[in-house]
């Protein structure tokens, strides 16, 4: 396999309450109130125009604080070993998260946000508007998700870097 070297930029910071991996909202649903905001760098601003007609937002980001990778991982609302894959566990061969939050406000570089499940300071990578008409899908299956009887809605330490929880 020919593999590119890829480099990515941060556009922004993520602030949020979260100041440690454990207790932090697994997932935007989780987290549901939990309130932040991005800081976004000046050179992208003017890329936020239109931006507040959505109601809620993609914010994909650097999970920078993840530990290293491992292939069989337990996730955070189950007790088996799964490949990591079919997870969505923060530490991966490239750390990037993706959480769709709700849009408050734009204010010059400030994007208010709630339902925030990231760790305050983290890289933003990117941000795209969520449409209903795209996102949305009607699906029968979710595999090993659909027998979910763990109802954990906050982290541990299990994904974290030693001492940086």
């Amino acid at each position: 396999m020919n593999q590119a070297e890829i480099n990515l930029k941060p556009i922004g910071i993520i602030h949020t309450p979260f100041q440690q991996g454990e207790g932090t909202p697994i997932q935007p649903v989780k987290g549901k109130g939990s309130k932040g905001w991005v800081e976004m760098d000046d050179a992208y601003v003017k890329g936020l125009k239109d931006l507040d007609g959505f109601e809620r937002i993609w914010l994909l980001f650097w999970c920078h604080r993840a530990s290293e990778m491992k292939l069989h991982v337990k996730p955070y609302m189950d007790t088996q070993t799964r490949g990591l894959f079919s997870t969505r566990a923060p530490s991966r061969p490239n750390a990037i998260g993706l959480s769709c939050v709700k849009l408050l406000s734009v204010t010059g570089n400030r994007i208010e946000i709630e339902d925030v499940d990231m760790l305050d300071g983290t890289p933003l990578l990117d941000i795209k508007p969520y449409v209903k008409k795209f996102d949305h899908f009607q699906v029968a299956r979710c595999g090993w998700t659909d027998n979910i009887t763990n109802e954990n809605t906050k982290a541990d330490n299990r994904f974290f870097q030693e001492g940086q929880s």
